[in-house]
């Protein structure tokens, strides 16, 4: 049996008295004639928040939850029940009210446990055994005075470091037993300078599955801090956007949230199966332009979008999604693998033992190119380029997208000039993907700072790309180009 295994049974199963036989019970309860799968997720959760503003703590949270989920499913239908209490009435209760939607499907046999071979792309960090409070506030504190060292503009200063502590134990009528134990934590530093009665702010944040120590390392905290202070100031020298169509370079990094927004939901199978993404029933076609080449990566060390199992307990891989421009494939969880007649990447996830899992992404990004960021922003004469992004919104039913730029500067003659504000880039994803000209050999992947939504769960993600040019995508501004 895994150490991750052994590890999820002492703290979920052993409190309540629960053993091998009563998840057969209830998993028993889920099998049988009219039902395709069944299983049981149990998760327990620590979690806190810590949020400094001019030195002082302005918020501070922290909690426990702990649950089972309980899943039956026939056909395309799911029939789920959940329970805070991890005991075996309520493991019974919620057994017999998921079991109720079967009117159609195979037949589900409870078969024999056999659990997966332990990896471990995360140490199983408990960040709050590692670190005091005290040692939270009083890194947050230092960023603070760190940040107004650093220029006289400076006038505010919001930090923040949050931490979660996972384990989770899933078990179904298959034969799948798998666990986890994943730590995640984040720091965000948002920066606020004002000159000549102008306020303009810049931020930087960080995150992954390890412990805070990694923030108080190799002077990790004063580099936010200072790529926060640093923003904000260029934003104070930004001019007004121009307006209009024009050639667009994307910064490595960040900027592939864009991508994972506007390309990477329509390449889930939810989506893809329900005819509800631009990509359906697409696969083997031309998507892209030819060197386009987009993964969803499970299995990064130590990535915040990163998992050794998915929460149906599939092995996480690395999915190719489009190779060279052609659509190989969609991001699958168990169902929709199912029925359409292939296998899961390990992409079903669920925000927690209350919510279903679906397909969703884990690490999405692009391959890298041939050309160098220089030899990109030199080959532009007259553009604009994107080093970060703001907020953002998108329609996956027709892949249109509006984002919104932090920090961005004109290209002229080859050449980065002016920095601009207020700019925003509008366009269609699938558009966007043939319109792809130059791909960057700089792949760099996002600071950890991604969460994505889908269906109000919200989950963890990775995002990156390399430097991208892009010929022809509107620029939103307040002046004319």
């Amino acid at each position: 049996m895994s150490d991750l295994i052994q590890k999820a049974k002492q703290k979920l199963l052993v409190p309540a008295e629960l053993d091998e036989l009563h998840l057969e019970q209830a998993l028993s309860l889920l099998a049988g004639r009219n039902i395709d799968h069944g299983d049981l997720y149990f998760q327990h959760v620590r979690h806190e928040a810590w949020t400094l503003e001019d030195g002082l703590v302005k918020d501070a949270s922290f909690g426990i939850d702990q649950g089972v989920g309980v899943r039956a499913v026939s056909g395309e239908k799911t029939g789920f029940a959940y329970s805070d209490a991890i005991a075996l009435s309520a493991l019974l209760e919620a057994g017999k009210a998921a079991r109720v939607i079967a009117h159609s499907g195979g037949t589900a046999k409870v078969q024999p446990r056999h659990a997966l071979k332990t990896r471990h792309l995360y140490k199983p960090y408990n960040p709050f055994e590692c670190s005091g409070t005290s040692n939270r506030v009083d890194l947050l504190k230092s960023i603070d005075a760190y940040a107004r060292t650093k220029d006289a503009k400076v006038q505010q200063v919001i930090a923040s470091v949050t931490g979660r502590y996972e384990i989770v134990l899933i078990v179904a009528t298959d034969g799948t037993i798998a666990a986890d134990v994943r730590p995640l934590v984040r720091m965000d530093v948002t920066v606020i300078a004002e000159h000549g009665g102008r306020r303009e702010q810049g931020r930087a944040g960080m995150g992954g599955r390890y412990g805070y120590h990694v923030f108080e390392e190799n002077g990790v905290a004063q580099n936010l801090t200072e790529r926060a202070v640093r923003q904000a100031l260029i934003n104070l020298e930004a001019v007004e956007t121009p307006a209009g169509s024009m050639v667009v370079v994307l910064g490595s990094g960040w900027p592939g949230v864009m991508l994972h927004e506007a390309v990477g939901h329509g390449l889930e199978g939810d989506a893809a199966r329900k005819q509800t993404s631009v990509f359906s029933g697409r696969v083997g076609e031309r998507v892209a332009g030819a060197g386009v080449t987009v993964v969803d990566n499970g299995i990064l060390s130590e990535r915040r979008g990163s998992l050794n199992v998915d929460d149906e307990g599939t092995v996480t891989q690395c999915t190719t999604l489009i190779e060279n421009g052609v659509l190989k494939c969609y991001m699958q969880d168990r169902l929709n693998a199912r029925l359409m007649n292939t296998v899961s990447t390990g992409n079903g996830r669920r925000e927690s033992y209350a919510h279903v899992p679906m397909p969703r992404m884990t690490n999405t990004y692009m391959q890298v190119g041939d050309y160098s960021p220089e030899e990109i922003i030199a080959s532009v004469r007259n553009g604009f380029y994107a080093a970060d992004f703001g907020g953002g919104q998108v329609d996956v039913t027709s892949g249109k997208f509006v984002f919104s730029a932090s920090e961005g500067y004109l290209i002229e003659n080859g050449k980065l000039t002016a920095p601009v504000k207020g700019a925003s880039l509008i366009g269609n994803g699938p558009e966007v993907l043939t319109k792809i000209a130059m791909i960057g050999n700089d792949l760099k992947l996002d600071d950890g700072i991604g969460t994505c939504g889908k269906n109000g769960q919200m989950v963890p993600v990775g995002v990156g790309q390399p430097t991208l040019r892009i010929d022809g995508m509107t620029v939103g501004g307040t002046a004319e180009a």
